[in-house]
């Protein structure tokens, strides 16, 4: 409570230091909690620097924790997507509108690991018109008569599009791999392929993200049951489902291969925790944002010069 100055004795005045001292504690106290908030809010390029898988480096998946959540908290989340969220839509309009950049976001994950999800929550901030997504199924007789990036290549963007794969071209050295499709004398040539066809589309001017969402063995049987258990869920199991469960071991090994031989610097992975499915889609969110901010697209100019003053009649 102020005191006025005439009034001061020694008594209030030393009251006065101390509570000045505590004021100056708390209020310390709530910068910091205040700064931290702000760093974590605006912390993206540091956030995709600790998921990232540095080229050349091994990956052990069994080292990253799917509950990691990097400091951020459930209860502060909703802003903070809400916001790069709303970056994304202004950055996307700018991007279809300059008619210049390309952007591929390639989502890979075992079974319920979330990419359907991640491009509802996410993605859905893009304009269809200028966004398209394809997923990658089990090949048709067609695309098995082709080599196969031959059916990945028509999906990647054109100049002021963005493409999202859900599975992709890794399939060849995932389930091919896992369920001995080929010798391993051949898909172990695919790592160099893929390699060379990403370098090609980053040459030609396609900035390339490409998510690994990491969940853990218990997280997906809660969502293979969940699954099972709900009707309107229904229709997303299958029974291949559980034999696929059963290579566990196998699909984190051949996981781990793709991670640690195809992460470039022309095309980078991003290992995201995803047990929360609130983190994965900050992650998410936060790099795609940030890359294309990156970018630095602009709103061009108009295609002729418009009089000052124009009136529509």
């Amino acid at each position: 409570m102020p005191t006025p100055c005439h009034r001061l004795d020694r008594g209030r005045d030393e009251a006065a230091t101390i509570g000045a001292a505590s004021a100056s504690h708390t209020a310390g106290a709530c910068a910091r909690e205040a700064a931290r908030e702000v760093q974590l809010a605006r912390g993206g390029s540091s956030l995709g620097k600790k998921l990232l898988v540095a080229p050349g480096s091994k990956v052990r998946l069994d080292r990253i924790d799917p509950d990691d959540t990097h400091g951020f908290e459930k209860a502060k989340s909703d802003p903070i997507v809400a916001a790069d969220l709303a970056r994304l839509r202004d950055l996307q309009e700018r991007i279809w509108a300059e008619n210049k950049h390309r952007l591929l976001i390639v989502l890979q994950g075992i079974d319920t690991a979330g990419k359907g999800g991640t491009i509802e929550h996410v993605m859905g901030a893009f304009n269809p018109q200028g966004c398209r997504v394809h997923a990658f199924k089990v090949p048709t007789a067609d695309e098995l008569a082709h080599d196969y990036l031959w059916r990945v290549h028509p999906h990647v963007p054109g100049r002021g599009e963005i493409s999202i794969f859900d599975r992709s071209h890794y399939e060849q050295v995932l389930v091919v791999r896992v369920m001995g499709l080929e010798p391993k004398s051949r898909w172990r040539q695919h790592y160099d392929e893929i390699n060379a066809f990403e370098q090609l589309l980053a040459d030609d001017g396609t900035t390339i993200l490409k998510f690994f969402l990491l969940i853990d063995r218990d997280e997906q049987r809660e969502r293979l049951q969940a699954r099972i258990d709900d009707p309107r869920k229904r229709w997303k199991f299958r029974m291949g489902d559980l034999d696929t469960r059963k290579h566990w071991d196998d699909y984190l090994a051949a996981f781990e291969d793709a991670l640690s031989k195809c992460s470039t610097d022309a095309a980078p992975w991003y290992v995201v925790p995803a047990n929360h499915k609130w983190f994965r889609n900050l992650a998410v969110a936060r790099i795609v944002a940030d890359t294309l901010e990156d970018l630095d697209p602009q709103i061009p100019p108009p295609v002729e010069p418009i009089p000052p003053g124009l009136e529509v009649e």
